[in-house]
């Protein structure tokens, strides 16, 4: 379904856009894709890699709070993943409304002007922070996801479509713990800040492989999610410096002991579909009734602190090996 289609990321230059470009590529013959971002240096240093005359992409600079650029960039568009955000728990709590501004009015100018130009088929990036936020960032991706179900509905009669995928920390992006925790074995002492802790765990291709199969089953309405393992906070570290010390800091505002990707209100639309949960409104009758066969028990909750799918310290060694190229570290 990605041949001859025109493809835009917003959000393109980040560990995830970079990502997903260089799989497209590689298996797919889509017709173009364009990087929509507002960071010149960060295209500029993306097109040394995937330069405009050996590959079929564009570079769009732009910001998604500005409706204008945006109605100008999805013009012949058929397929927008949207991963442009800001993310950066500690910064948007300090500065509320750029946070706002970017993750929520900038998602529903996305919304206008994907309906008003036709395009047919929309992803969001979402994060298991948006369940039962404990700070701004999970607000105001909560918010995202509800701007992009409930504009299946705003769309109409327009051909366009949406739905979000969700999941937990990815291995090796930027902000991540794992480049941290690098980084600090060269001071032997790692800074935990609760020894109880877990997080979901998804390598880059495994976010990239879920949205494509996100927009591959998605007929509006729904939330993507994948099966995922969580791993403890303590292993992390017993993985990356088993000789480092562990200094516990205390839990910070708007931080979590364990990440739910599903609540039990949630499990009440959620199906098991395989290698992914799919959480759908009900508000998107067009979910075909075969994938509403296998629904999850009532009172099921999906939390990190509960999974049934755990990284041990030698998986996590083995992926933090694997990631190594993609942290440049």
């Amino acid at each position: 379904m990605f041949n001859d289609k025109v493809i835009l990321i917003t959000g393109g230059t980040g560990s995830f856009g970079k990502k997903f470009i260089s799989t497209v590529l590689k298996n797919h013959k889509p017709k173009k894709l364009i990087v929509f971002s507002r960071d010149e240096l960060k295209q500029f240093e993306m097109q040394q890699v995937f330069n405009e005359e050996n590959y079929p992409i564009r570079y769009f600079l732009g910001d998604i709070r500005d409706k204008d650029r945006l109605y100008r960039a999805f013009e012949g568009v058929d397929i927008i993943v949207h991963a442009a955000a800001l993310k950066q728990v500690p910064a948007l709590e300090y500065n509320p409304f750029e946070a706002v501004q970017t993750n929520i009015i900038g998602a529903q100018n996305i919304i206008n002007a994907a309906i008003d130009t036709r395009v047919k088929k929309l992803i969001a990036l979402s994060t298991d922070k948006a369940v039962g936020p404990a700070n701004l960032y999970g607000a105001t991706k909560l918010c995202m996801e509800k701007l992009f179900i409930s504009a299946n509905a705003y769309a109409g009669t327009h051909v366009t479509r949406f739905s979000a995928v969700r999941y937990g920390n990815v291995v090796g992006s930027r902000g991540s713990v794992i480049p941290l925790f690098l980084k600090q074995k060269a001071n032997g002492k790692f800074t935990v800040t609760d020894k109880r802790m877990t997080r979901f765990w998804i390598t880059l291709d495994e976010g990239v492989n879920l949205v494509l199969n996100g927009l591959k089953l998605m007929k509006g309405g729904e939330i993507f999610i994948p099966k995922i393992p969580s791993a403890k906070m303590l292993d992390i570290c017993a993985a990356i410096g088993p000789e480092c010390k562990v200094e516990i800091m205390g839990i910070r505002p708007g931080e979590k002991l364990h990440e739910t990707l599903i609540s039990e209100d949630e499990a009440r639309h959620t199906y098991d579909i395989g290698k992914h949960y799919m959480i759908c409104s009900p508000t998107a009758p067009a979910v075909s009734t075969a994938a509403r066969k296998h629904p999850v028990p009532e009172g099921f909750v999906y939390s990190s602190g509960g999974n049934d799918q755990w990284l041990s310290v030698s998986d996590i060694k083995k992926i933090i090996d694997a990631q190594k190229i993609n942290m440049n570290v």
